[in-house]
């Protein structure tokens, strides 16, 4: 079932790049959250999507929001991934899928690919609640910074 907006966010632990856990309800009470699911790292709609994240972190900053980018890479893959393009917030591996799983937003197939995430951002608020969603079909599309940023508003 879809997560809407409203609803209580699935809480998760995850890897980061440094083999970390990082565990969604860390941040209640403290900290709002965009959450972005993205299918690969290395692939150019991918780069595309973190580096303007990367580049316009400041702003994300400013509306307490902590930024958390998903896929089901390996976070040893994810490490790397975020060294070479420099990127300034957590990736985070769902190498098992549960997390992307339960968010509904999973490929049945991608290029032949089975369970690879699709393109999607959920803004959190610090109690855990859902204030946006976007879940994109297309992988070649981009979520709509702007609405990210005036939901984290």
């Amino acid at each position: 079932m879809s997560i809407q907006t409203g609803d209580s966010a699935p809480d998760f632990t995850l890897k980061n790049t440094n083999g970390v856990d990082v565990n969604l309800s860390s941040f209640k009470g403290n900290k709002k959250v965009v959450l972005l699911f993205f299918p690969l790292a290395y692939t150019g709609v991918c780069t595309t999507e973190l580096c303007t994240i990367r580049d316009s972190m400041k702003q994300y900053e400013d509306l307490n929001a902590e930024v958390l980018a998903v896929s089901v890479d390996s976070f040893f893959t994810l490490k790397e991934f975020k060294q070479a393009q420099n990127l300034n917030f957590q990736l985070l591996s769902d190498f098992n899928k549960e997390v992307a799983h339960a968010y509904d937003c999973l490929y049945e197939e991608f290029f032949g690919m089975k369970g690879v995430a699709k393109r999607s951002a959920f803004v959190i608020d610090e109690k855990g609640i859902v204030k946006y969603t976007e879940v994109l079909e297309k992988a070649s599309d981009l979520p709509d910074f702007d609405k990210i940023k005036a939901a984290l508003a």
